[in-house]
């Protein structure tokens, strides 16, 4: 296993796997159909939600529990862009922009609270959200929502609507993931790292808790923007319920069992808040709730790391099963047998001198 780890890290073989990776993801839509291809679009659609709450929540170790706000905002500032007849590109950028603006005002009153507080301020996001969406109808449409159809392939491309849009959100999510590996790679990162572990000794290092939970917080925000900008490439349609405060609650179980502080495990989390309704739909759509819960308990208990963290566990038991087969009893057959040494002659026999010794004392 450490020969393959060896391996995985030299630059050659690093370039090979990014090649045939990227060769996959452009020929994955040609040769998929209709409904492989939106199930990829959506796991890219909230692994781009995932790893902006892992950066609050994994790296930075806030307690964020309203990141689907953050999502619905960037969704219904790229319903009404696109209907008001905005360029595309700016259209992007301020679906980024103005749920990043909203993490920072939020950011800026609560990184200094702490637990429950900072719990309960996030806890509100899409508890306000959702109502006042509804009331807002001349912007997003009310109870009935919006729409905004403009991810449709130009006929230039030759490609089919779901291809096209498989493209747009593979682009963006690959982008907003080497964007997040370098930040948290970087100085940014090891300073989150040690904010999240001591921030007395962050302090002391001279580096600002409060500035980097504000920065945590706001991009965070500013992903979970952009994953409503590709969901309306995906879906283009919002409604308040895209705000509900049980798809915030789905996306942290997401984070959790993919793995926190991970990269990779976001794009897993992804995968399973996406694949895993759509499986226990075909058993039972009244039971995906339970057996949701169940596999997060199971992995919480079997894999605190998260999935991605099972490769580890799988290497650890079996060096365990190495390390317990060498050191079991020695073999006996053809073997001589071992005798002690005799004890030495005067600890054996007591002599006369100590007779004498012990009838003085």
């Amino acid at each position: 296993m450490s020969s393959l780890s060896r391996l995985l890290r030299t630059p050659w073989v690093q370039v090979v796997l990014f090649a045939v990776i990227a060769v996959l993801l452009v020929m994955a839509p040609l040769v998929l159909p209709v409904f492989g291809n939106q199930t990829l679009i959506r796991i890219g659609v909230y692994a781009v939600a995932v790893l902006g709450l892992n950066i609050v929540m994994g790296y930075a170790g806030q307690v964020s529990l309203g990141q689907i706000f953050f999502v619905g905002l960037g969704a219904y500032v790229t319903a009404y862009g696109v209907n008001a007849g905005w360029n595309i590109t700016i259209v992007f950028v301020l679906a980024c922009l103005v749920p990043g603006l909203a993490g920072l005002i939020v950011a800026l009153a609560a990184a200094r609270l702490g637990g429950l507080a900072i719990a309960m301020v996030t806890i509100a996001l899409p508890i306000v959200g959702l109502p006042l969406a509804k009331r807002l109808d001349e912007l997003t449409g009310g109870s009935q929502g919006t729409s905004a159809r403009f991810s449709g392939a130009p006929d230039w491309s030759g490609l089919d609507d779901d291809q096209w849009q498989y493209y747009i959100v593979a682009a963006i999510t690959v982008a907003a993931f080497l964007l997040a590996r370098n930040l948290v790679r970087g100085k940014f990162g090891r300073a989150l790292v040690i904010v999240k572990d001591n921030e007395a000794v962050a302090t002391s290092m001279g580096i600002s808790p409060y500035r980097y939970k504000v920065l945590a917080f706001t991009i965070a925000s500013l992903y979970g923007g952009a994953s409503g900008f590709l969901y309306m490439v995906a879906v283009q349609y919002t409604s308040p319920e895209t705000m509900n405060f049980g798809h915030s609650i789905s996306l942290v179980a997401a984070m959790v069992i993919g793995g926190a502080a991970s990269i990779a495990g976001s794009l897993i989390g992804g995968a399973y808040y996406v694949l895993v309704p759509q499986f226990t739909n075909t058993i039972d759509a009244s039971l995906t709730l339970v057996i949701q819960g169940i596999i997060l308990l199971a992995v919480l208990f079997l894999l605190p790391g998260g999935l991605v963290s099972l490769p580890r566990a799988i290497r650890r038991l079996v060096r365990r099963g190495r390390g317990g087969a060498r050191t079991g009893p020695p073999p006996t057959t053809g073997s001589t047998p071992q005798t002690t040494p005799p004890p030495p002659a005067e600890a054996a026999v007591e002599g006369p001198e100590n007779t004498e010794r012990q009838g003085q004392s």
